[in-house]
């Protein structure tokens, strides 16, 4: 298919099934004439060609399909009789379609295939007998009466189906057709409708595959069970090898080199059949912006740049309902109607653009209008009024932090409701759903310019290679598309090439100043090194660089990518996490998000106060988010999800006592525990070997609350409350259809450990994130 348009190459492919569907179809109806359904059903598959095809200027294509959709109109409207001369002139009519598009396929042209003759006999076939009871005439000889004429015996005087044009013989002898014309008993015999096929090799240029059997038809759903299992095979892959790493057999050292390249290749291949342009879901957006546009009564011209970006059908899906959302608001709220846009010096016309491009292992895609922009000022004064913030805290903060409330829920700077927009929703759950694929949004503003809204979304749900690294014993995955090199400094030439400039640290790579970040203060942990030594993985993102400071380097392999729960998500460091090959889990590194924290210049306390609203914003989607669990007794308690860090299981013989207080040994720190069902009088069964246990941790403490089964985790929103409540407990509610206790978090803590708020360590900075998350807290 060298040369041909997607358009054409896919007419060609559905054309070819529709020919094959319509011989068996032809075929069936001649022993069942009467049935409308399969009558109907070829009618529409010839109307679909003959449309396609004058569009695409086919023109003998068109007119072969013209008059034997007029037959087949006829033939459906009773004005004519099925027989099996029509029949086979239809037949005549398939197979010349195929010779035509063998030739299409060849050349991209009709060639020399020649269709008069075939259309001469379908429309001398449609006049053979006007009415439904007319029959073939009978010749001399012929049965009389109501007995049916005999297609062999068909009259002189009539002209005969011309056979089917033989594309390699037409073009040294083309008068064979017009000899059939001048004997029509050569119609005695039903055409051959394998010649075409015969001819097509030669016409298609010797043996080469035709589009048609180029292509096959694979449902999404078998994809993405094939994407899961390759998935799962790499992981597998990885431990295979790291175990084999530390052997000595030569012949399984190259069988596990084998198996490694197999299934890398397996998965490029695997992951090639589900990638599709962009272009799949742009080619609406025109209608979209043109229908809006009258709408509105404004002029908006759409330009489109990257069409051809490829993106997995997946994600491509799951940004189509989001791409449109932006584009609305673009041409609603951002381009201004053309007497403001002349007021304002513009030209009247208003201009949207889409662009999409691959950057470091992401695809990006801008929707960028030259409207009238987004005034931080109003839209602080907006978010006021509303008491999403503080006089106190709006002064504190940037611009950028301002533009960033337009994805807080029920928000919205539409001054009136419309069709369009203005009903409050919208903008955050365009958030939520690029969020849940793994990607990110961004908006920036310039009023009186226009507005640019930045999708960046992973290319990719499925396997992607990274730098595992260490930081305070817990293990983290690098993107490599994202590393540009590894730098190790000894502690004597860190001293002197690790400067401050303005209070940030740098480092002098090859006379380039690098931003350094480590990855310990964005974490707020301590690091485990203290030798001096430092360790900086090169990143870069968004066109600039930055250092990362980590503990030590581990190694390089292929992650599998599982999407991560909404309390890790709202830390705004993660975009995922995965297996690796030693069965650890280990989160994925949002080089993007530590990439802004490299580069901006903003002060403490408006870092302070983006994290703030973003809190709030995870708050609000997180507060009715309960973890049930059961204390014994037949008693259920609900805890916020959000106050439990880790679900982990401790066998009862690993724990201690300090004093009266009972302790576990715990990651390298001793926790208290305090026991739900002793605390709450409920006393369910001492006996067990393994204790399950809820962590709690705040700012470098922590304690370990023992439930007797960890139930389920519900939405608590709608749920019937009651204050009916006792020692230890702020209520009630209804459950799973069952009453259960709502705990007193802060009681139960203090109950095992009284000092727990009082003598914390210093605040950390808020989006701070304990070190270690448990596979239990993984959405995977």
């Amino acid at each position: 298919m060298d040369g041909l348009d997607d358009i054409v190459e896919e007419f060609l492919v559905e054309s070819h099934e529709n020919l094959d569907q319509l011989d068996t179809d032809l075929v069936a109806l001649e022993q069942e004439p009467d049935s409308r359904e399969r009558l109907s059903s070829i009618f529409r598959t010839i109307h679909t060609i003959k449309g396609t095809s004058g569009f695409l200027a086919f023109n003998r294509l068109e007119e072969v399909t013209h008059v034997g959709e007029n037959m087949l109109s006829r033939l459906r409207d009773g004005e004519l009789a099925l027989t099996p001369h029509r029949t086979s002139v239809l037949l005549q009519m398939v197979d010349s379609v195929r010779s035509l598009l063998a030739s299409i396929e060849a050349s991209g042209g009709e060639g020399t295939v020649d269709v008069s003759a075939v259309v001469t006999a379908i429309s001398a076939a449609m006049e053979d007998g006007a009415g439904p009871e007319a029959a073939a005439p009978a010749t001399a000889g012929a049965p009389s009466g109501d007995e049916p004429a005999d297609v062999a015996t068909a009259p002189a005087t009539v002209a005969a189906p011309a056979p089917v044009p033989d594309l390699a013989a037409a073009e040294e002898h083309p008068e064979p057709a017009a000899a059939v014309a001048d004997h029509p008993e050569a119609d005695a015999a039903v055409p051959d409708a394998a010649v075409p096929d015969a001819a097509a090799p030669d016409a298609a240029g010797g043996n080469r595959r035709a589009v048609a059997d180029s292509t096959i038809r694979v449902d999404v759903d078998l994809l993405d069970e094939l994407m899961l299992l390759v998935g799962e095979l790499v992981l597998t892959r990885n431990q295979i090898v790291q175990n084999v790493a530390r052997q000595t057999d030569t012949d399984l050292i190259r069988a596990s080199q084998r198996l490694n390249l197999i299934a890398s290749e397996l998965q490029e291949g695997v992951m090639k059949t589900r990638m599709q342009p962009i272009d799949h879901i742009w080619s609406k957006l025109p209608r979209v912006v043109r229908d809006l546009g009258l709408q509105l009564r404004k002029s908006i011209r759409l330009e489109m740049e990257g069409r051809e970006t490829e993106l997995d059908k997946t994600l491509l899906e799951a940004v189509k309902d989001p791409l449109t959302h932006l584009v609305r608001n673009g041409v609603d709220h951002g381009i201004e109607a053309p007497e403001a846009r002349t007021r304002a010096g513009k030209p009247a016309e208003g201009v949207l653009t889409l662009r999409a491009r691959h950057e470091s292992g992401q695809v990006v895609v801008e929707v960028a209008d030259d409207g009238a922009g987004i005034d931080p000022v109003k839209l602080g004064a907006k978010a006021l009024q509303r008491g999403l913030v503080t006089a106190e805290q709006l002064s504190r903060m940037s611009p950028a932090d301002v533009l960033q409330m337009i994805f807080l829920p029920g928000f919205s700077t539409a001054s009136a409701v419309t069709n369009v927009s203005g009903r409050g929703v919208g903008m955050d759950v365009v958030k939520t759903n690029i969020e849940a694929i793994g990607g990110t949004i961004e908006v920036e503003s310039d009023p009186g310019a226009g507005t640019v809204c930045r999708l960046r979304i992973p290319l990719t749900l499925a396997i992607v290679p990274a730098l595992t690294v260490e930081c305070a014993s817990d293990r983290y995955a690098i993107p490599q598309i994202s590393l540009q090199e590894l730098v190790s400094l000894d502690a004597e030439k860190a001293a002197n090439a690790v400067e401050e400039v303005g209070g940030a640290q740098v480092y002098r790579l090859r006379g380039e100043l690098l931003p350094l970040v480590r990855l310990t203060d964005v974490l707020g942990i301590s690091s485990e090194r203290h030798d001096g030594h430092v360790v900086i993985a090169v990143l870069r993102s968004e066109g600039r660089r930055f250092g990362l400071v980590v503990d030590r380097v581990i190694n390089t392999e292929e992650i599998v990518v599982k999407a991560v729960g909404g309390q890790l998500k709202a830390i705004g460091l993660y975009s995922g996490a995965t297996v690796l090959g030693d069965g650890t889990v280990a989160l994925i590194l949002d080089v993007q998000a530590l990439a802004r924290r490299a580069l901006r210049t903003e002060t403490v306390e408006r870092q302070e106060s983006r994290a703030s609203v973003s809190e709030a914003a995870a708050a609000e989607t997180e507060r009715q988010r309960m973890l049930l669990a059961s204390i014994g007794g037949g008693r259920r308690v609900a805890i916020p999800l959000d106050t439990v860090t880790r679900l982990e299981q401790v066998r009862t013989e690993s724990v201690e006592k300090v004093g009266n207080r009972e302790v576990v040994q715990y990651r390298g720190a001793i926790l208290p525990i305090v026991r739900l069902d002793r605390h709450l009088g409920a006393y369910g069964d001492s006996d067990r070997e393994v204790l399950e246990v809820i962590v709690y941790a705040d700012h470098g403490r922590s304690v370990a609350i023992v439930v007797e089964e960890i139930l389920d985790i519900v939405d608590g929103e709608a749920a019937v409350r009651s204050d009916i409540d006792d020692m230890g407990l702020l209520g009630s509610a209804v459950l799973g259809d069952k009453v259960t206790e709502l705990l007193d978090v802060r009681a139960a803590i203090l109950a095992a450990d009284p000092a727990f708020y009082s003598t914390r360590p210093p605040a950390l900075h808020p989006s701070s994130a304990p070190s270690g998350v448990p596979d239990s807290l993984l959405e995977v």
